[in-house]
């Protein structure tokens, strides 16, 4: 499957535009330990492994996924694999013998809404970054990317959003860091 995905940066006003116009589906608890690939720089191929732990109402949940490059200039669309998993500390040991290495863990609490079929915004509040507005929709081809990427920037642009990011979490936390002077 493929993820498009929008990112744009949100305040408290774009958050109750959200939370008054659509179907809240549940609150989020997100901790995503990134790793780096032992021989090819994940920053420099555009990719991304992590796991990600999700609890939410009383639930936990676990996944393994791998993010690959963006395939368009507008958004955050890639190709993605996700996996759930188990045993965290398990598969955490797996990727640590086989050479990767820990990278950076980001929380975040997120809220999720339902938009429409296939179509859901998350508003997440990232520790060392802020709000942010996010939309995606899966798709299985490419040729549909471009107008669905128009459609959901138009739904964000609709709530407010002026301002659109295509990097990471992980990346703007690893800039804000290294401008800071601090390590990983």
């Amino acid at each position: 499957m493929i993820e498009i995905e929008l990112k744009g940066y949100a305040n408290d006003r774009i958050f109750e535009k959200v939370r008054g116009r659509f179907e809240f589906m549940r609150k989020e608890m997100h901790e995503d330990i990134y790793y780096q690939h032992p021989c090819r720089d994940f920053s420099k191929t555009d990719e991304a492994l992590r796991i990600r732990i999700k609890r939410f109402n009383g639930h936990f949940e676990a996944f393994l996924t791998y993010k690959g490059p963006k395939l368009d200039d507008m958004s955050k669309t890639r190709k993605e694999i996700e996996v759930p998993i188990s045993d965290v500390d398990a598969y955490s040991d797996l990727l640590t013998s086989l050479g990767f290495e820990k990278v950076l863990t980001i929380v975040k609490v997120r809220e999720k809404y339902y938009v429409e079929k296939g179509v859901t915004i998350t508003l997440d509040e990232v520790e060392g970054l802020g709000k942010f507005i996010e939309i995606e929709k899966l798709v299985k081809e490419e040729k549909d990317i471009k107008n669905e990427v128009k459609k959901l920037r138009g739904i964000l642009e609709d709530l407010g959003v002026e301002r659109f990011e295509r990097r990471s979490y992980l990346e703007l936390l690893l800039e804000k860091l290294k401008k800071n002077g601090s390590q990983t």
